[in-house]
């Protein structure tokens, strides 16, 4: 037993049915004939029904994302079901339009669900309504349930008098809350509770433990195995002055109602599972498997803190749109966290879509406190984008362009052959593809250099940037190179010429020539390389010379190139 007092058979009372019947004033349902509205599913061995419940307050956190993602691949790789509930019974913090945006943030990132609330708005399922501000009369017929069976009762108890109550258990430095003998309400002689009716006092229906805290529960969690809590002994609210049930009654309802097998939730609710499993055993369901998964983290300082709303942007999942991250490197990234041998399967599995990744309660066990590293999520991403075909990049950057950069998308747009020959610089037919784009936001520094509306070099810019060099040989070397360059040279003829240039002003023609002895030479190819390169580009360090070249055309390579006499 989990600390759930006897039945005492309140019923027989005339007192306790008049308490009821005000109370409960609607018409509501019995239990036993909601259960037959809810049938037990129709499952195979082991399938397993999860759920995400968000609270539409804002937006959708990343570990929102997270604990959805993990939910629904657990479902799915074992032929259940995954559905998502909107948890919206705390009308003081909700906020327009947030439900529409958590189910589009899950669909966006292919997080499909079996049940509830569709982007039209609408609910698909057997086993709704799946907003839980639409089914207070099925919570209130478990109340009243709980009230006639003498395991819930109503509390007038007002907020000062709660807090005074609060302000006493802190002086006399005893454990705060709403049990035992501060459960003022608790034993009250129905006639008091009928004259708090008769006034018209507001109240809230607690749930009444006949726990002991000195007692522990044993339970066993999904990915921390056998845990030992204290027992419940709270008399927690279980419905709102306002009718509205509290998280824990109404999670419990659903839960059962809705077949769930298994809730992954944060580890902030671990150490309500004792309430919850008692709240089970109270109206005599068997309760789904928990598993509590760490949350994720971050660096600040030399300590480590839980990703923050209102302190960090990547915390929304809008953010990673907004920058331009494919939706399957953020994907891939949260399966990376939930299961850390998804790298070494990526690897072996290059072209495999991630869903024939497997994911285990075991790995996800291990991964609690994982820390989010932006150079980890930049890293797959370089590489989900280095398998994308050339089309693929810019069709992909473009979508992204006319949504938050609509300048560029313009630029990115008007001559799509240029452009797409650009993107396809040491990628098109490449063994060793270049991975420099991470984001879909970087496209526009990668690039700009080849659009002439973009790009913009100073004097300044070229001193600083060929710093060593001597002003006369970036003349002379480049005199020479534009009276010898061919649009239709191989690149080896190409080279070749540049490399006579070297050798002709004083330097080495390769490194290995040059490091045998450095005082015989101004510098070797590569710095004569790097003239060119900062008058085509402004910039020390770029993909491939010769197709740069290649794709800018004689025309805008010779312009650029004449910018010194």
């Amino acid at each position: 037993m989990i600390g759930i007092p006897q039945n005492k058979n309140m019923g027989q009372s005339e007192n306790m049915v008049k308490i009821v019947e005000r109370l409960f004033s609607e018409s509501l349902f019995l239990p036993s004939e909601i259960e037959k509205k809810y049938p037990p599913r129709e499952l195979k061995a082991n399938a397993m029904v999860t759920r995400i419940a968000p609270s539409p307050t804002g937006f959708m956190h990343i570990g929102g994302l997270y604990t959805a993602l993990i939910s629904e691949r657990f479902a799915h790789q074992t032929d259940g079901f995954f559905y998502i509930r909107i948890e919206d019974t705390d009308r003081k913090r909700e906020v327009a339009g947030a439900s529409s945006l958590l189910v589009k943030s899950l669909s966006y990132y292919g997080i499909n669900t079996d049940e509830g609330q569709t982007l039209s708005g609408e609910e698909i399922g057997m086993y709704g309504p799946y907003s839980q501000s639409k089914r207070a009369e099925i919570y209130k017929a478990y109340i009243k349930d709980l009230v006639v069976k003498d395991l819930a009762y109503p509390c007038f108890s007002t907020l000062e008098e709660l807090e005074e109550m609060y302000s006493i258990q802190e002086a006399e430095k005893v454990r705060p809350g709403y049990y035992g003998q501060w459960a003022k309400w608790r034993n009250k002689p129905d006639q008091e509770v009928l004259r708090a009716l008769d006034e018209g006092k507001s109240f809230v229906i607690r749930f009444q433990s006949n726990g002991n805290c000195s007692n522990k529960v044993f339970f066993k969690d999904v990915l921390r195995g056998g845990r030992e809590l204290p027992e419940n002994d709270q008399d927690v609210v279980i419905m709102k002055s306002d009718g509205l049930p509290t998280y824990h009654l109404a999670h419990v309802v659903d839960d059962h109602l809705m077949g769930t097998t298994h809730v992954i939730r944060g580890d902030e609710w671990l150490s309500s599972t004792p309430l919850h499993l008692q709240l089970f055993q109270a109206l005599n369901w068997d309760p789904p498997h928990y598993g509590h998964i760490s949350p994720i983290q971050k660096i600040e300082g030399v300590s480590k803190r839980k990703l923050s709303k209102r302190k960090d942007s990547e915390a929304s999942v809008s953010y990673y749109d907004e920058q331009g991250y494919p939706k399957d490197a953020v994907i891939e990234y949260l399966l990376n966290l939930a299961n850390s041998n998804f790298e070494d399967w990526r690897k072996i599995n290059p072209d495999k879509n991630n869903r024939e990744f497997t994911l285990t309660f075991a790995k996800l066990a291990n991964s609690s406190g994982a820390l989010f590293d932006f150079d980890k999520l930049n890293n797959i991403s370089k590489e989900l984008i280095a398998r994308y075909s050339v089309d693929d990049i810019y069709s992909k950057g473009l979508d992204w362009a006319k949504k938050y950069d609509l300048e560029f998308s313009k630029i990115f747009e008007q001559n799509p052959d240029y452009t797409k020959g650009i993107l396809g610089i040491e990628r098109s037919g490449q063994t060793n593809v270049r991975k420099d784009i991470a984001k879909w936001s970087d496209l526009k520094h990668e690039t700009e250099y080849f659009f002439d509306r973009l790009f913009h070099l100073t004097t300044e810019g070229i001193i600083e940037s060929l710093l060593g060099i001597n002003t006369n040989d970036i003349k002379t070397t480049v005199k020479d190179f534009i009276e010898s360059y061919r649009e239709d040279d191989s690149k080896d003829q190409w080279f070749e010429k540049i490399k006579e240039i070297s050798i002709e002003h004083g330097y080495a023609g390769n490194i290995k020539i040059f490091k045998e002895d450095p005082k015989k030479y101004k510098g070797y190819v590569a710095d004569i390389a790097k003239i060119f390169r900062v008058l085509l580009t402004g910039r020390v360090n770029t993909p491939d010379l010769y197709s740069i070249m290649h794709i800018m055309g004689k025309d805008r390579v010779l312009k650029r190139l004449s910018v010194i006499k």
